[in-house]
């Protein structure tokens, strides 16, 4: 009967998780054509596409994190038949995504300090904001958007964004190739074309999701006549449970742009051993997140339905599914980590850095599945600002701190480079996924007097 309600549980999550996958790798994949094609047109668009890329995710990532509210309180609201609440919770949505959407397109045009202080040389400087300015225009509906989504996946409804992603996906690529190289009319753009096809992409998103949620029954908002379209207690509610979990990512994200950085004067090769590890261990990570936005979706709704022990159980099942699965993967990384820095590169001494790289990743994959799916269950019962100080003091107050000692100093060690932040970075992330399994574990049974 346990092994029977374990593989029950473990379908479910999995039945969720997998289209959330899937959103997330289609997502991915159209930065990935941005860059692509990018370079196709010349070095210099390429340069200005990936440093307009680091500034305009971090604001996309924490203004996500913010809406990403939704979920819980949609799932909590279904879990507890309270659909009338649910109305309500999408209108106070609807004005936090608009001014995000407004205070982005501000803040992407507002980056002229930013290149100044990286001293970017003029060239790139001025190709840089024509895309941040180009794909500022997108960031409305992309805002909106993220509101739909986190409002279906509130509902267990994950596979609409699924397909969704992949229609943008498939829409980025030739737009993309129409807007920068000057195609049918066109004029040729460079890296302000990528810019104007994603903001395209995002509104063709918007619209997506706006005929999803008019023409699915299963999508429908439901009718209440007590919903106000602005209702400050409910808005509040909105943003105390948002705003953490805005500033947790914004913290991750920050960190690890701040170590891109002070790796920098350190030379290329090492930097693109860093990004090479980065850039698969991104990948990786997107299991264990998606299995982590699962849990949020299914402890939300067992939480309104009143079945703690159930929520209790789906949160240790959870855990249990991206341990394993990091396990798994952590040892193909150690056995295949110089085979997979060769897909990235041909050169010799970049391979062995970023193999050393991949190996310390290793670790950093189990630390980082079981931190990020703690987090995931901790939102369905609708806590966020302790683990919102968790993720600092993990992340600002011991793992970057130490990988600076480690990897810039001779305190402790001779100077390790890059390979001791990544060692800083497996100290941080292990603080954090003890302190909060430590909390969910006390969140769970509180729940469950």
């Amino acid at each position: 009967m346990k092994q029977y309600r374990l593989w029950q549980e473990s379908k479910i999550l999995l039945s969720l998780g997998l289209p959330i996958m899937l959103t997330q790798l289609a997502q991915a994949s159209m930065g990935f054509v941005d860059t692509l094609i990018a370079g196709q047109y010349s070095t210099l668009d390429l340069a200005a596409v990936a440093l307009g890329s680091s500034i305009w995710l971090p604001i996309f990532l924490a203004a996500t994190g913010i809406l990403m509210a939704t979920t819980p309180l949609v799932a909590f609201a279904m879990g507890s038949e309270r659909s009338d609440k649910v109305l309500s919770i999408f209108r106070q949505g609807i004005w936090v995504a608009l001014t995000l959407g407004i205070v982005s397109v501000f803040l992407l045009n507002s980056t002229t300090w930013i290149l100044e202080f990286m001293k970017v040389e003029p060239h790139l400087a001025a190709k840089t904001q024509a895309y941040l300015h180009a794909i500022s225009w997108g960031f409305p509906a992309l805002m909106l958007y993220q509101l739909f989504r986190s409002y279906f996946e509130g509902l267990g409804k994950t596979r609409p964004a699924m397909h969704i992603a992949f229609a943008a996906l498939l829409l980025n690529i030739p737009l993309n190739y129409i807007f920068v190289f000057g195609k049918l009319g066109m004029p040729e753009l460079g890296a302000a074309g990528c810019g104007w096809a994603s903001a395209l992409v995002m509104w063709l998103m918007l619209i997506c999701g706006w005929l999803a949620l008019k023409h699915k029954p299963q999508l429908k908002l439901p009718h209440a006549t007590t919903a106000r379209w602005l209702d400050i207690a409910a808005l509040f509610n909105y943003l105390k449970l948002g705003v953490p979990m805005g500033f947790a990512i914004l913290i991750e994200t920050s960190m690890f742009s701040v170590i891109a950085l002070l790796l920098a004067p350190l030379g290329t090769v090492i930097v693109a051993a860093h990004q090479i590890t980065m850039t698969f261990t991104g990948l990786i990570f997107m299991i264990p997140l998606s299995i982590a936005m699962a849990c949020t979706i299914r402890i939300g709704q067992l939480s309104g339905a009143a079945k703690p022990h159930d929520a209790w159980f789906s949160a240790k099942i959870g855990v249990l599914i991206t341990s394993s699965i990091a396990v798994f993967t952590s040892i193909a990384i150690w056995l295949l980590a110089s085979q997979i820095a060769q897909i990235f590169t041909t050169e010799k001494n970049l391979i062995e850095l970023a193999a050393n790289l991949l190996l310390i990743a290793a670790l950093f994959g189990i630390s980082d599945a079981l931190q990020v799916t703690a987090a995931g269950a901790l939102r369905g019962y609708k806590d966020t600002s302790i683990p919102l100080l968790i993720v600092f003091i993990a992340y600002w107050g011991i793992g970057l701190p130490l990988g600076y000692i480690l990897g810039l100093t001779d305190w402790l060690t001779p100077a390790m480079g890059a390979a001791g932040f990544w060692y800083g970075l497996v100290i941080g992330l292990s603080v954090s996924a003890v302190l909060l399994l430590i909390r969910l574990r006390r969140v769970a049974k509180q729940s469950c007097r």
